[in-house]
């Protein structure tokens, strides 16, 4: 009577799992395996591959910027914009401390780019003129080098959006808006990690362009909820994306036949951005549901896209995870204390029903 194997693509590889760890463990459509069979690829690195040069004029076109380039990943998307921005070794990028560049990058903008983090906490609690996931205008202003030689050079501001680890809130255009004024009064420029920026323009009803238009570069993950098996959009002006093509050949990412996957891509934006809000209304119901357990912390109001934390009053949260996982049931801890449940297409509302008797169980 468990919804495990609640839909044929999860059918074909685990039926026994519902799996929540993040929405990067989901499968291609049947839609986006047709497109592989029929895709029309050449040489990109040549250029010559049409399916990538279309999802690079589509991804240009929604955002309302010049250029787009197509990485293998969203951390390669990521250490290219801030390569781009930062073309002095030694210059400063400031952001928030909880920021996925920071936390989950593995150092790259300093092993790779020569580039120091300059960190600023991120807001993670409600109340303050900041929204969360941000980072306080007058804490950027005041990061920001004076032109000195003992200091290094500040040269970007980057942001999340949606932001993770504040569990997946979007930052509204407005705030974007006063950091990009910010940064051109400052001569700087605005890099917007927007792994899931369409979850964050179908949670505030706000086109992605408009969200972004104080950016000066943006990243896109097309391998998140989005479905693509591979890949990542970088998005800004034409003269960066030029330069953005050197550095993702030197970092090993010019890829030959990428239009097998550029085909995917273009249905992800094209098809996957609209059904969004069905992963965001199934989070709120899972989050209806365990706020409802005793031994369970959650503000089910703090749930506005895809993304449900919540915490255990005992602690234990790798046991949890553990003990869900014999019941079907795929989470990750974030510490001991606290479990990240993430909603995507091939988790339906029955399977976040289950999910919630399982962890009720467990706790």
């Amino acid at each position: 009577g468990e919804p495990r194997a609640h839909n044929q693509i999860t059918a074909l590889t685990d039926p026994s799992a519902i799996d929540l760890r993040s929405d990067t463990v989901t499968r291609p459509t049947p839609a986006m395996r047709l497109a592989i069979s029929e895709a029309i690829v050449g040489d990109d690195v040549f250029g010559d591959d049409p399916s990538v040069k279309e999802l690079e004029a589509c991804a240009a076109r929604m955002f309302d910027k010049h250029s787009a380039i197509f990485v293998p990943s969203g951390t390669m998307a990521n250490l290219i914009a801030i390569m781009g921005h930062c073309d002095t070794r030694g210059s400063e990028v400031i952001l928030g401390s909880e920021n996925h560049i920071v936390m989950y990058e593995q150092g790259g903008i300093a092993s790779m780019a020569g580039v120091m983090p300059r960190t600023i906490p991120t807001q993670m609690t409600p109340g303050a003129a900041t929204p969360i996931g941000g980072i306080a205008l007058e804490d950027i202003e005041r990061c920001i080098r004076v032109d000195d030689q003992h200091f290094p050079i500040t040269r970007l501001v980057c942001l999340e959006n949606t932001h993770n680890l504040c569990g997946g809130v979007p930052l509204p255009a407005e705030y974007v808006d006063a950091v990009g004024n910010l940064c051109r009064a400052k001569g700087l420029k605005l890099h917007v990690d927007g792994a899931r920026i369409f979850n964050a323009s179908t949670a505030l009803g706000v086109p992605v362009a408009r969200l972004c238009k104080a950016a000066d570069s943006v990243s896109v993950c097309l391998s998140k909820g989005l479905a693509a098996p591979v890949g990542s959009l970088l998005i800004g002006s034409e003269d960066f994306i030029r330069k953005a093509r050197r550095h993702r050949k030197v970092l090993g990412g010019g890829m030959r036949q990428s239009g097998m996957l550029a085909v995917c891509g273009l249905l992800s934006l094209s098809t996957m951005t609209k059904r969004l809000g069905e992963d965001h209304a199934n989070a709120a119901r899972l989050a209806m549901g365990l706020a409802q357990i005793q031994g369970v912390i959650l503000d089910p109001n703090s749930v506005q896209t895809n993304i449900v934390y919540f915490r255990l009053v005992g602690g234990r949260a790798q046991k949890a995870v553990i003990m869900l996982k014999k019941k079907g049931i795929l989470v990750t801890a974030k510490d001991d204390h606290t479990l990240r449940a993430c909603l995507h297409y091939m988790v339906v509302g029955e399977s976040c029903d289950y999910a919630v008797r399982c962890v009720r169980e467990v706790c």
